[in-house]
């Protein structure tokens, strides 16, 4: 690999994400001696003085992989991330299934919206029984240790979308050790002097409407794919943290379960449980924060978590005063998607996920917003680019590149997966061997098939060796008159987009 090629963990560093991080250690703190030290070199950063990829050039380098039969007819488009300038293109402005590609969109509309150090609050609010003081009702934060211990009463617990909100007691291992516990909420009612209650009553009102959008197979939920969308909901709806296998088809009644064996734990006797909308009476007896909504971003995007996505999604169309339903949520992030100026023509959504086999998106919006979050005027976009997954790395791409045909782009490209029983898509960035970024979309109207997967790895890893230093041949061999149609538009996107109304 050359000094100029940049993988995709090191173009992703320096200007853009400068203080986007911060770690702090005890002063004098010796190093762990268990941790090998690092002597690979570092890759480089991308070169905004390379060269542009001769076109000719990189068409002929994606003939091969895309002409593959297990891709069917696919859609595809090649972007310069600095200029804008579209080198490849095929069919990227028909709408098409994103498949979980989608997930850009909600993530770019939820880093658009919300502050970066904002977070969800799980609230645990309680009512004693009739006849007894309730305090100052809905008072903000824990309540302070009671005088004497308070017996019977209903406790809610009331979700803020956070799907990440765990039963694991001490959760290990990132980004899992960050989430809000039930067992830190436990622990406050009973340090409110609470030792009994009669219910432990779920609230996930938050979010209204279905729970599962048109589209959507009816084996998701018994799959394992996601939980029907809720405000409240305890390890995205597991029956154990971090299990496999269904989800519960009523995640608020189940978390009211979690919570209450929670609470047993914790010295708080219960009765029944059951779900229902909080008292405005009852009182905050406890709360529990779920990491920076950037966090739960690059969480969703590098695992693919459809829970998360969902959730967001209904978050973001709360704060822009839109309900809280599959309708307003797709509204909601094409509102903000056209506040950027991202062309959205040809875009309908059923869901914000992917799940759903109705939603339609032209590959070039989707290459677009990726292009969106790379300006210099739009760092709140970055954990879009840092949260998708690193070829032969992590998440969702973790277990791929490892064959002798990618194994070169591994660490460099970072994309977004997509596989329905429709569509397989794979849409990134990464960095050419003269160290311009480059922006991808890959779209193939075909059913999930490792035959598919490996062949839009394939292209990925062919731009990644291209291209204005390369050879005219193609990576297949192919002279570049056998490269198929030329770039059907000049650019993509504006240097400034206007800031989201």
């Amino acid at each position: 690999m050359t000094g100029a090629r940049a993988g995709g963990l090191t173009a992703l560093t320096g200007a853009l994400l400068a203080g986007s991080l911060s770690i702090s250690s005890t002063p004098g703190e010796a190093p762990t001696p268990t941790v090998p030290r690092v002597t690979a070199p570092a890759l480089a950063g991308p070169r905004a003085d390379g060269p542009m990829p001769d076109q000719a050039t990189l068409a002929a380098r994606l003939t091969g992989p895309l002409s593959n039969p297990a891709l069917g007819s696919p859609a595809g488009i090649v972007v310069d991330a600095l200029s804008g300038k579209v080198l490849f293109d095929v069919r990227s402005t028909v709408p098409t299934a994103p498949a979980s590609t989608l997930k850009t969109a909600v993530a770019t509309a939820a880093l658009r919206t919300f502050a970066p150090d904002a977070r969800l609050t799980t609230r645990v609010v309680y009512l004693p029984p009739a006849g007894t003081s309730t305090g100052a009702a809905g008072a903000p934060g824990p309540a302070t240790p009671a005088d004497k211990a308070s017996a019977g009463g209903t406790l809610w617990l009331v979700g803020a979308g956070d799907p990440t909100l765990t039963a694991a007691a001490d959760p290990t291992g990132y980004p899992a050790s960050a989430s809000a516990r039930l067992s830190t909420l436990a622990a406050q009612v009973h340090a409110a002097g609470i030792t009994s209650v009669d219910q432990v009553i779920g609230d996930g009102s938050l979010f209204s409407g279905p729970g599962t959008a048109a589209g959507w197979n009816d084996t998701y939920v018994t799959e394992g794919d996601v939980t029907p969308v809720s405000a409240l909901e305890v390890d995205a709806g597991r029956s154990q943290p971090g299990s496999v296998g269904p989800r519960s088809p009523a995640p608020d009644a189940a978390a009211a379960a979690a919570f209450a064996t929670a609470l047993r734990g914790a010295g708080v006797s219960v009765g029944s449980t059951g779900t229902g909308t909080a008292d405005r009476a009852a009182r905050s007896v406890a709360t529990a924060d779920s990491p920076p909504i950037p966090m739960l971003v690059e969480r969703m995007l590098t695992d693919s978590d459809n829970d998360l996505a969902e959730c967001l999604g209904r978050l973001v169309a709360h704060a822009r005063g839109l309900p809280t339903t599959f309708t307003g949520a797709t509204a909601a992030v094409g509102k903000v998607l056209a506040g950027l100026g991202i062309d959205t023509t040809g875009m309908s959504l059923a869901d914000v996920s992917g799940l759903s086999v109705n939603n339609l998106i032209p590959p070039r919006t989707v290459v677009e917003i990726l292009r969106t979050a790379t300006l210099p005027n739009h760092p709140e976009l970055r954990t879009l680019l840092t949260g998708l997954p690193v070829a032969g790395f992590s998440g969702t791409l973790g277990d791929r590149y490892g064959g002798a045909d990618t194994a070169a782009a591994a660490g460099d490209v970072r994309a977004k997966t997509g596989s329905l029983r429709i569509v397989t898509s794979l849409a990134g960035e990464l960095v050419d061997a003269d160290g311009r970024l480059l922006l991808f979309g890959f779209f193939a109207p075909v059913q999930e098939s490792p035959a598919a997967k490996a062949s839009l790895d394939r292209a990925a890893a062919a731009l990644a060796s291209c291209c204005a230093s390369a050879g005219a041949d193609g990576a297949d061999g192919k002279p570049a008159s056998d490269a198929g149609p030329p770039p059907t538009r000049e650019a993509i996107g504006a240097s400034s987009p206007p800031p989201a109304g």
